[in-house]
């Protein structure tokens, strides 16, 4: 799936689980939606000559609701259309790095070449100690991106606020979105700013590089270096090395002690060849910096292409497999795995009526054998068109050591979902302690990384009412 395809789709996804209560698309809007895609899909899909898709249901589907959501409020057409908040990233700030490049060199003597020049011995010391970096981040586990994440958030929600004018569901819809998205493309926003910052090394670089020709078209570069530490040998045996691969790739005059020697102090500047050093420089900065950047840049930008026509995205998740029977698939199936909680026959109805609410109308429930206390959660095959979910019943208090454990093993790094049953509380406690222990709950699993929805298995429908 394309990323923007994915980006609408996720946007009405957000909106539609926010609006609650039909305030911004109605029920007619989204019937409406679903029977346009539904055609629209079987048309294009007779066109190609092969079978529709869901995630061509979806993307038609979401067109449709943003198109009413744009015609209704003009504010949401830019947040419908908007761009990552690296778009103007990734071609400023390599201009702005090739500038800079180009000044590096001016704050010394526009006469000389410095054989010690801090600023270009810096770039290339800058740059071959964010190889070593890369190479030790590579190698590091896979939290690694951690560190980054928060930037690659930031910059690809792009501005980082619903606009005003936007009704009150509708802005907590595109604030949700805008929390999903940066965590969907994360890594492909971490592609874009490694790409970004390559580029913006290489130019950097070749804009020093450029500087050295262009002011040695105008000025007369005299050659020279001092040093209070380091004495002619061993500035000697640091050039050498450093300009050893430039000299044998690009056949450039090398140099000797002697006249390393001779240049110390600038006492022999006016002899000084200056136009050597300056070709040594290039070379070097072409070789250490500029080739290496670009490759790495090269790369990282197939990485972000990669990921831009191959976004991941869930469709497995409760919301898209009730759409799924909108679209013509099979009746979604939920599958409930109770933990520490007898289901009698009264709150296996209300089970019924999760399902539906989740999956559809069309939707079952399977509900599987109890897991005792402490135990380990159960090894669970995937199957198709089966969404599974864990019950708590939230009388009991979370505990990370079981609770916890059991929510980890059962997701997997995935967003499980996870059905928290007040019934047994609704009856007996006053409304704002119930509501405390719901939150306990609520911030407990997703902090586990699961995904809560609250229910009242002996009242199912006045719990939806509620949360409306």
């Amino acid at each position: 799936m394309k990323e923007r395809t994915a980006r609408a789709i996720m946007l009405v996804k957000a909106i539609e689980e926010a609006d609650q209560q039909k305030e911004v698309l109605t029920d007619d809007d989204r019937k409406y939606a679903s029977r346009t895609a539904r055609e629209l899909a079987h048309w294009q899909a007779a066109e190609a000559r092969c079978a529709a898709t869901l995630p061509d249901f979806l993307q038609q589907r979401a067109e449709q609701l943003l198109k009413r959501l744009a015609a209704r409020h003009k504010a949401f057409a830019a947040v419908a259309a908007g761009h990552s908040g690296l778009w103007g990233a990734s071609w400023l700030l390599p201009v702005l790095a090739l500038l800079a490049g180009g000044l590096a060199e001016r704050f010394a003597d526009p006469h000389r070449v410095d054989l010690l020049s801090l600023p270009l011995l810096g770039i290339i010391a800058w740059n071959a100690a964010a190889y070593v970096l890369l190479a030790v981040w590579t190698l590091l586990p896979g939290r690694r991106a951690g560190l980054r994440r928060g930037l690659a958030n930031r910059m690809g929600l792009g501005r980082g606020h619903a606009p005003r004018r936007l009704p009150h569901v509708l802005g907590s819809g595109v604030l949700q979105f805008m929390v999903d998205w940066a965590r969907l493309g994360a890594n492909l926003n971490l592609a874009r700013i490694a790409r970004i910052l390559h580029v913006s090394a290489a130019a950097f670089a070749l804009g020093a590089a450029l500087s050295l020709y262009a002011r040695g078209i105008v000025a007369r570069y005299a050659a020279g270096w001092e040093s209070t530490f380091l004495d002619a040998e061993q500035v000697h045996g640091l050039l050498s090395l450093l300009f050893a691969p430039a000299v044998r790739l690009f056949g450039l005059e090398g140099f000797t002690l002697a006249e390393v020697a001779g240049l110390q102090g600038w006492s022999d500047a006016r002899l000084g060849n200056g136009a050597r050093w300056v070709h040594l420089y290039a070379a070097s900065l072409l070789l250490y910096v500029v080739l290496p950047r670009m490759v790495l840049g090269i790369v990282a930008a197939l990485r972000a292409a990669w990921l831009r026509r191959h976004f991941p995205l869930d469709l497995e998740q409760p919301y898209f497999r009730q759409l799924a029977v909108a679209a013509g698939g099979e009746p979604g199936v939920l599958r409930v795995l109770p933990y520490s909680l007898t289901v009698d026959e009264a709150r296996s109805r209300g089970l019924d009526a999760v399902a539906q609410e989740m999956l559809g109308e069309q939707a079952r429930v399977r509900l599987l054998p109890p897991c005792a206390y402490g135990s380990a959660a159960p090894q669970l095959e995937a199957e198709q068109g089966t969404t599974t979910a864990v019950l708590f019943g939230i009388a009991a208090t979370p505990e990370q050591e079981n609770h916890g454990a059991f929510l980890a093993q059962m997701g997997r790094g995935q967003r499980l979902p996870v059905l928290l049953d007040q019934s047994a509380l609704a009856a007996r406690m006053d409304a704002a302690r119930l509501r405390e222990r719901v939150e306990l709950w609520r911030e407990f699993c997703i902090l586990h990384g699961a995904e809560p929805k609250v229910v009242d298995l002996l009242a199912p429908h006045t719990e939806k009412e509620n949360q409306a």
